[in-house]
């Protein structure tokens, strides 16, 4: 979590309607079985965005486009989300690959490809150089980050708040990346919080959580299944299958419907109002990312896609926000709350 010592859970409004958020990973496309290039910079796949953008405009949702630097410096890209963004229809904010953002002064490496694993200088001046190439090409200075990779560190919060960033969105609950040196999340939740030394900023962390019988459970109870001799065992399989407990994240990439709607309702049943759906930009073209290679797949990633909105404004009620707004609802909030 980002400045976890000192970051605190936001007291959502008693009022507060099931709020849905989309944020779209929006980045070069590169073979994700191969080491990190920075020769990779092709984002031919921004052209195909239109096939999701007309479900969520079908749905009133607003998605937010983190972007990188390929994309934020490719004129063909900012001309395609410049349109979206100058009708309204999508906000724009930034998400660090360090391995194609400059200044090149790092090994091109796993390790480095985790922006929080940069020298703080360097991951500074990366983020500043790609926060003023977005608002220069769109006219506006993003207030929404997510690290690369989900790769926070150390001296992540103190750059965001001294760029002026308002929310980072990089936080994914229950789940560690640092096999290959990123983040361990293991212990981090599924609230919102409040992060920074001197202002307010917006922790608002992926949707992921638990489903099953043991779904209450799934915080002490997860990490013991992904022990080598567990998963030898083939033990969260078979939690899952039982429907005793499963980790669900709320993205369309290799999670279907069914298991959207139940990690939906199991977060519902914590407490839980604010959802942030997922995904990465060069899955809506076949043959960029694992989830989504070939045309029966994307038929079939872009109906799941839909079906989430739907289910989620039509079924549930539920309403479409963004980060953004979030922010500026919830703080309105907490200087009131202050007064």
């Amino acid at each position: 979590m980002l400045d976890a010592l000192s970051s605190v859970p936001v007291t959502l409004p008693r009022e507060m309607p099931l709020t849905l958020l989309v944020i779209i990973d929006t980045e070069e496309e590169f073979d994700w079985s191969r080491p990190v290039d920075s020769a990779n910079r092709a984002v031919t796949s921004i052209a195909a965005q239109h096939r999701a953008q007309a479900v969520f405009q079908r749905y009133g949702i607003v998605p937010t486009y983190v972007i990188d630097h390929p994309v934020a410096s490719t004129p063909s890209a900012i001309a395609h989300l410049r349109e979206y963004f100058d009708d309204g229809a999508c906000e724009i904010g930034a998400h660090l690959h360090p391995w194609v953002s400059p200044p090149f002064e790092e090994p091109v490496n796993t390790y480095n490809s985790y922006p929080g694993n940069l020298p703080p200088a360097l991951e500074r001046e990366k983020l500043s150089r790609l926060t003023e190439t977005i608002t220069e090409n769109f006219g506006q200075r993003p207030s929404v980050y997510k690290a690369g990779r989900y790769g926070v560190g150390a001296s992540t919060a103190n750059i965001l708040e001294e760029l002026e960033y308002d929310v980072d969105v990089s936080v994914v609950p229950y789940t560690d990346f640092s096999d290959d040196g990123g983040p361990d999340f293991t212990d981090c939740d599924d609230r919102l919080r409040w992060f920074g030394n001197h202002r307010q900023l917006l922790e608002i962390p992926l949707s992921v959580g638990f489903a099953g019988l043991a779904a209450g459970f799934g915080p002490a109870l997860y990490p013991a299944t992904m022990k080598p001799t567990s998963c030898r065992l083939r033990v969260p399989g078979i939690m899952a299958r039982s429907r005793m407990l499963e980790r669900i994240r709320l993205t369309p990439e290799g999670i279907d419907h069914a298991a959207h709607r139940r990690l939906t309702r199991s977060l519902m049943r914590q407490g839980q109002r604010i959802f942030s759906f997922t995904y990465h930009s060069p899955s809506l073209e076949a043959g960029h990312t694992p989830y989504v290679r070939n045309e029966d797949e994307l038929a079939a990633f872009i109906d799941c896609i839909e079906r989430y909105c739907d289910w989620f404004i039509n079924d549930l009620g539920g309403v479409p926000s963004t980060p953004a707004l979030l922010f500026g609802q919830l703080t309105a909030q907490s200087e009131l709350a202050a007064a």
